[in-house]
């Protein structure tokens, strides 16, 4: 007998089993449910003016999940992120129409503004150990009182307009808001994409990545055999707000004006795909590309529901159930995966 066979922790694992164990895998399942139905019953949908229709709340969404997902792999919340775009897209609109700001040197304050955001709740998190839902949601209620206030106090309204007439805007606007050719797909799928691949190589080639997964599924471990968890989780969170600016500039040059309610409420959505795609609550398991799959789910079902002629109430509803049915199937694929690894 062979030491190989005597040893069944050398074992190979079949691709199979290699394929049932993947996180990402319950938000494939669900992607191909939901667009079997959607399909089956739109033209539309499965169009290619269709699917440009659908991708395009996906690609925002995608970015923003994904490096939610990191975050959450890491072990940590960002209920500060959805606001976040929205402070990022406020700064880049008033320094241009309100103060001459070049586009482009607009949107460098803006991330310089996003990356301070995240390093103060990194930082926090990480030296007083608070929670960080307890942190972030202070962040939170802070970003959209500042929002509102410092709008209504340089317009007299809720709203910064007038990007369009700003110097660089059309060359700001090719590069993060326009579309791809006359393909009617917009560039912020590209973006989307990279981010995608990105984090995904940094989660399973990198030593950042063994970093992440380590801080995730146990700090105290991790601290232990030299994981810099406090340098690691703030990055998480500095990455967080990152693409909470690149997001919030997307969505500014596209529609030349911000909200200062902008963003609210999306957190919780960033963080359902996120589940969708694989992420555990708990830290430590998870995929950027399941991230980017829940994303997708989302963007089919709703623009799907509305090509059905529903009512959009029903979208909510979706919503929930996908949250509880991802929750389980996450939770079967992780004892399904302990159990090959015995």
């Amino acid at each position: 007998m062979s030491s190989a066979a005597a040893d069944e922790r050398l074992a190979d694992v079949g691709r199979l089993r290699r394929l049932l164990i993947r996180p990402e895998l319950g938000a494939v399942v669900g992607a191909v449910v939901v667009f079997s139905f959607f399909a089956g019953q739109s033209e539309v949908f499965r169009s290619v003016a269709g699917i440009a229709n659908w991708l395009d709340p996906a690609a925002t969404l995608g970015i923003m999940a994904v490096a939610i997902a990191l975050l959450m792999i890491g072990g940590e919340f960002d209920l500060s992120a959805g606001v976040l775009t929205g402070t990022t897209g406020l700064v880049l609109v008033t320094l241009a129409t309100r103060f001459g700001f070049n586009v482009w040197l607009a949107m460098l304050a803006g991330l310089a503004v996003a990356l301070a955001v995240g390093f103060a709740n990194g930082l926090i998190v990480t030296r007083t150990r608070l929670p960080s839902f307890i942190v972030t949601l202070g962040t939170f209620l802070m970003l959209q009182g500042l929002n509102l206030g410092v709008t209504k106090a340089l317009t007299g309204t809720v709203q910064v307009a007038g990007l369009r007439g700003a110097e660089g805007y059309e060359s700001a606007r090719a590069v993060f808001g326009g579309t791809v050719g006359d393909s009617g797909f917009r560039v912020a799928i590209l973006w989307w994409v990279l981010a995608t691949v990105v984090a995904t190589w940094v989660l399973m080639r990198s030593r950042a990545g063994n970093w992440i997964f380590a801080v995730g599924g146990n700090e105290q471990a991790a601290r232990a055999v030299g994981v810099p968890a406090a340098r690691t989780k703030i990055a998480l969170f500095m990455t967080t707000a990152f693409a909470a600016w690149l997001v919030g500039s997307i969505l500014a040059l596209r529609y030349t004006s911000v909200q200062a309610s902008s963003g609210i409420g999306q957190e919780f959505i960033y963080i359902i795909a996120a589940v969708i795609g694989g992420c555990l609550l708990t830290g430590g398991y998870g995929s950027a590309i399941g991230a980017s799959i829940g994303a997708v789910i989302f963007g089919m079902a709703d623009k799907g529901i509305v090509f059905l002629g529903w009512d959009a109430d029903w979208f909510k509803f979706f919503l929930g159930a996908m949250l509880l049915l991802a929750t389980l199937a996450n939770r079967l694929v992780r004892r399904y995966a302990e159990e090959v690894k015995r």
